[in-house]
């Protein structure tokens, strides 16, 4: 099992007053999934995805990444983990603005182990996956929004992670550009990395092959979709 949460909660400290986001979740997730997070705005869903993801520390419970208990990880563990074992896509994208889309893709290698020879290649052959190669020495702001999305993918995708968190990738697209996103979501699941989306969107959610409901910081469904069921988005579109 890649990932298990076991009684897992999560509480925040507001002033003395104390909030519970998250009420003893249990989750497994097994290597090369494609998972799809879903509830209303407040339900814990993105506090979920953040714990699952290492961007936090859950309260108390028990949470084992590949097998190894992650309470026992420290800090430089955890740095490793995120920057060349997970990948992240936002909706708010994340890229710096006076920068090439090359260089915002390349940043995530700075800080991992690979030889700094190997940067440019590494980042190009990841705006080629999807479908950016012509697009290298471009601004990040002077490129459209499902453009800028791409390019937070392939940034997530340049230290060949094997887990793909994706945080309402298409909230801030219009449908042309979404399906796209989503078409390489799906690309990128069916060549074997685990992908976990979190979404309040059905539409969306139904390219997963299953879907977890989260309401109030508890789960309420876990649902398989059937493949007869499923979204499939087009490929590519420019």
């Amino acid at each position: 099992m890649l990932i298990e949460l076991k009684n897992i909660t999560k509480d925040y400290d507001n002033g003395g007053v104390l909030t519970r986001v998250l009420k003893g979740v249990d989750l497994s997730i097994e290597e090369g999934e494609f998972l799809a997070i879903m509830g209303p705005s407040g339900s814990g869903k993105s506090t979920l995805m953040h714990l699952i993801g290492f961007l936090d520390r859950p309260t108390s419970g028990q949470y084992l990444f590949d097998g190894e208990d992650t309470s026992l990880f420290g800090d430089d563990d955890l740095a490793y983990i995120r920057n060349d074992r997970i990948g992240f896509v936002f909706q708010s994208f994340n890229l710096l603005p006076r920068t090439s889309v090359l260089d915002n893709v390349a940043l995530p290698l700075l800080y991992s182990n690979t030889n700094p020879k190997t940067h440019e290649h590494r980042a190009k052959v990841a705006l080629e996956a999807v479908g950016l190669g012509e697009r290298l020495h471009f601004m990040s702001n002077q490129i459209s929004g499902g453009q800028k999305q791409r390019v937070a993918i392939a940034r997530a995708l340049v230290c060949d992670p094997k887990v793909i968190f994706a945080d309402e990738p298409t909230g801030n697209l219009d449908s042309k550009s979404g399906s796209t996103v989503m078409s390489i979501l799906e690309n990128l699941n069916k060549d074997g990395r685990t992908v976990i989306l979190v979404t309040h969107d059905m539409n969306v959610a139904m390219h997963a092959h299953r879907i977890v409901t989260i309401r109030d910081g508890e789960i309420i469904s876990d649902k398989k979709v059937p493949s007869s069921e499923r979204i499939h988005s087009k490929a590519l579109a420019e």
